[in-house]
């Protein structure tokens, strides 16, 4: 999603207001700008597309100021052209904005009567001519911020600077992040912390509402107009050194090559490596043991974590559990149980959808707990219990060990809960506790299928329609892998569990749809799915089979493809059977050539509903 940045420094900021932006393209985006003081007059260059763009324009027409603001735009109201990027400015101000303004049509219509001309189709230029009207009104620069913030509505973070003002820049944060990093004879403004990691260690986070006046040597936090308020300054645990692909093609292939060593991480913190006992904080699991139902809410890829998570929490834990899409969830209104927990699981700990579910179960006086990855997040503030994922900064915009640290947390707390409330026996639970200590190992070892997995990948690029099929805890694999095919391919792909392929979606096998069949050999349920895959293949199905020896074996005369996995336990195999469905589309985007670190229109931070 979109990202901010801002500087106030005594030496000229432009360059490090590109890196800053640099630091943000993770976040995904169309359009990056930035507008700097020049003899107290506001200058901006924007470029349509990647940063890079932007970059050769600053060469051609270069940028000075020691006051600046710049921002990655991924569109929402108006295309990704450069007339639309921002930082919006008129001749007294000049805006970089993160959200959506929800009245900006009503407030379009306002300014109107006083003769304002738009020149984009964005909401964001409403806030400048805004702001513009009161300071044409006589209003110093923070009276006319206070009083265009009193009539936005929607959830936002803005960041300003003003035509004569080289000492000054103005933010507000509703709904969306926005943080201050503090520094010798300078201050910063961005939507992320990870932004401002080479920059300052030091930073504060804003709350909703909050509303900020920044000058070099200080940062005045204030709400509702005037009222000051302080908030904690912390040391960010952020880290400012840069990542680079290495060897590696794109950040996704990187990425994914990088989960034997997050997932060993991430399994760290949970196990002792000494005794192999799982090390789940007793607050946690007391809240989790005592719960009359689990809600688990998430969106796109988090939200198949929480799918498998479902089928650990049920199976292993005998925990009644409830799955929801976070933008749906809310909006009926669920009634909640006494006790009850709700987890929520997002990379950025920012995606908005998530963050408003959160609010909604809080006011239903659930616990709440999070699964996160980025440090210091908004949703990790909120929360009253926190797991973090060990993935690292994710670059890709597919998210990929994110995931598998996701759902091999959530792994490691079913178990937790699973040996507390006696529902497995102890031999189970000490084949499930070797088979995530043996996670790492696993992992190196289907991620050297690598080849076999691309040489499948030329046989598919030029299909239209796939198919992905898989039973309990295969289900939501089949559902992610064919996430990733759309996601970087742009081929459209659909996951079904494989036994519903009879009730309507079977209509759509012909010889020309690829259908990727996800099924262990030793899975309880895989004579069921290779039941499934004989009905595909009899309407002329060309199957693809990613299984154990068993399984190819007894697949072999119905399979146009078959990958042969090593044979792992079916506890885990969720979170392995996940790599050759990441490896699978990377090869077939890297095949077609699509931009696969940051494919078209989307975003990995998603702060809009």
């Amino acid at each position: 999603m979109c990202g901010i940045i801002g500087i106030l420094s005594e030496k000229n900021v432009t360059d490090n207001l590109v890196e800053g932006l640099s630091r943000l393209e993770y976040r995904g985006y169309d359009s990056a700008g930035i507008a700097t003081l020049v003899d107290g007059q506001i200058q901006r260059r924007r470029a349509e597309g990647k940063l890079k763009n932007l970059s050769d324009r600053l060469y051609k027409e270069p940028l000075q100021g020691t006051i600046g603001i710049g921002h990655t735009r991924w569109a929402t109201h108006g295309g990704p052209t450069e007339n639309n990027a921002h930082p919006h400015a008129t001749d007294k101000v000049a805006v970089v904005h993160n959200g959506i303004i929800e009245n900006y049509q009503e407030l379009k219509a306002e300014l109107a009567e006083h003769q304002v001309r738009f020149l984009t189709e964005t909401d964001t230029e409403v806030i400048a001519h805004l702001v513009t009207l009161f300071l044409n009104q006589g209003l110093a620069p923070r009276e006319a911020a206070n009083k265009a913030f009193s009539k936005l509505e929607g959830a936002f973070a803005l960041v300003m600077i003003f035509t004569g003002e080289e000492n000054l820049m103005i933010g507000m944060r509703q709904g969306t992040p926005l943080a201050i990093g503090y520094g010798k004879k300078e201050m910063f403004l961005a939507s992320d912390s990870y932004a401002l990691a080479p920059l300052t260690q030091k930073v504060c986070f804003l709350e909703d509402g909050d509303r900020v006046v920044l000058t070099r040597d200080n940062a005045e936090i204030y709400v509702n107009d005037n009222q000051p308020v302080e908030r904690e300054v912390r040391v960010t645990a952020q880290s400012g050194a840069t990542t680079g692909k290495g060897e590696y093609a794109h950040f996704m292939l990187k990425e994914i090559f990088e989960q034997p060593e997050v997932i060993g991480d991430t399994l760290n913190s949970f196990v002792n490596p000494a005794t192999g006992q799982l090390m789940i904080e007793d607050n946690i699991l007391d809240a989790l043991s005592k719960a009359p139902r689990l809600t688990l809410i998430a969106c796109g890829t988090a939200f198949y974590a929480c799918m498998v998570a479902k089928h650990w929490f049920e199976k292993v834990a005998k925990i009644p559990c409830e799955v929801d899409i976070a933008s749906e969830f809310r909006y009926r209104e669920a009634p909640m149980p006494e006790g009850g927990v709700a987890i929520f699981v997002s990379q950025s700990g920012e995606t908005l959808d998530t963050l408003e579910a959160l609010r909604y179960c809080k006011r239903q006086k659930q616990k709440i707990l999070c699964i996160v990855n980025t440090i210091e997040s908004t949703i990790e503030r909120e929360s009253d219990m926190v797991l973090r994922t060990l993935a690292g900064p994710e670059i890709g915009v597919a998210s990929t060990k994110a995931f598998t640290t996701q759902i091999t947390t959530m792994a490691c707390v079913a178990l937790a809960l699973s040996i507390k409330l006696g529902r497995c026996s102890d031999d189970e639970a000490q084949d499930m506790a070797a088979a995530l200590r043996g996670l790492p190992k696993a992992v190196s070892l289907i991620l050297q299928h690598d080849k076999d997995i691309e040489r499948v990948a030329w046989d598919i690029t030029k299909s239209r329609d796939m198919l992905y099929l898989g039973r309990g805890g295969m289900y939501p694999v089949a559902l992610e892998g064919a996430l990733k095919m759309k996601e970087i391919s742009y081929i459209h792909a659909e996951g079904y569990a494989a036994g519903e392929m009879k009730h309507g979606p079977i209509a759509l096998i012909d010889d020309r749809v690829p259908i990727i069949v996800v099924a262990p050999g030793n899975d309880p349920l895989f004579e069921k799915t290779a039941s499934n895959t004989q009905e595909a293949v009899a309407r002329g199905g060309q199957v693809i089979l990613f299984s154990d020896k068993k399984g190819v074996n007894a697949l072999k005369d119905v399979t146009q493809h078959a990958v042969t996995l090593e044979e792992v336990h079916p506890f885990v195999a969720p979170i392995l059977y996940t790599l050759p469905m990441q490896l699978l589309a990377y090869h077939v985007a890297y095949i077609k050539g699509t931009d696969v670190d940051q494919p078209r229109n989307l975003a990995k931070s998603v702060t809009v509903e």
